[in-house]
C-alpha cells in the first residue's frame, strides 16, 4: 500500500535517509563520548560535570532513537554496524584521553558546535521539502543549542 506520508515529501527520501544515517552516526559517537566522559571525567567539579555528561548523553541517545524510528518510517534501515559510523560521521569521535574536567569540556563544546551545524544545514535543505523529518531536526537543534550553552556555562563557572 501507498504510503500518504512519503507523498508530501519534496525532496528526494533517499538523500535524507542518507543524511539522517549520518546523523545517527554522529548521536552514536556523541553517546559514547558523552557516557565514557561521565564515567571517566576528573578534577574539581568532577560531581557536577559528570551529571551534566550524564543527562546529555540521555538527550543524545533519545536523538538517535528519533533519527532511526523516521529513517525507517521513510523506508530505510537505520546504519546497521557501529564501525560504519566512522565512516559516515559529521562530526567524529575525540576519545577522553585526558579525562580531566577542562579538556573533557571542552571535547563536547567541539562536538555540540559541530552538531549545530550539522542540524542547521539538515534544516535549511529539509524545509519546505519534508516537514515531518524538518520538525524532528529542530528539535534536536534546539537540544544541541542547549548543551553547548550548559557545558560552555560550566566551563566559565570553573575557569
Amino acid at each position: 500500500m501507498k504510503r500518504k506520508g512519503l507523498e508530501i515529501i519534496n525532496a528526494d527520501v533517499n538523500q535524507i535517509i542518507d543524511q539522517l544515517n549520518k546523523a545517527l552516526s554522529d548521536e552514536w559517537l556523541a553517546y559514547y563520548q558523552y557516557w565514557l566522559g561521565e564515567k571517566l571525567v576528573k578534577g574539581k567539579f568532577r560531581e557536577e560535570v559528570a551529571a551534566e555528561l550524564g543527562q546529555h548523553a540521555g538527550d543524545e541517545l533519545k536523538h538517535a532513537g528519533m533519527i532511526a524510528d523516521r529513517i525507517i518510517q521513510l523506508g530505510g534501515t537505520p546504519v546497521l554496524k557501529p564501525e560504519d559510523w566512522y565512516k559516515l560521521t559529521n562530526c567524529g569521535y575525540e576519545a577522553p584521553e585526558d579525562p580531566s574536567v577542562i579538556p573533557v569540556l571542552k571535547q563536547n563544546i567541539k562536538g555540540e558546535q559541530c552538531a549545530i551545524g550539522v542540524y542547521q544545514k539538515l534544516a535549511e535543505t529539509l524545509k519546505d521539502k519534508d516537514p515531518i523529518t524538518y520538525y524532528m531536526v529542530l528539535s534536536i537543534l534546539k537540544d544541541e543549542v542547549e548543551h553547548e550553552d550548559d557545558l560552555i556555562n560550566i566551563l566559565e563557572d570553573i575557569q
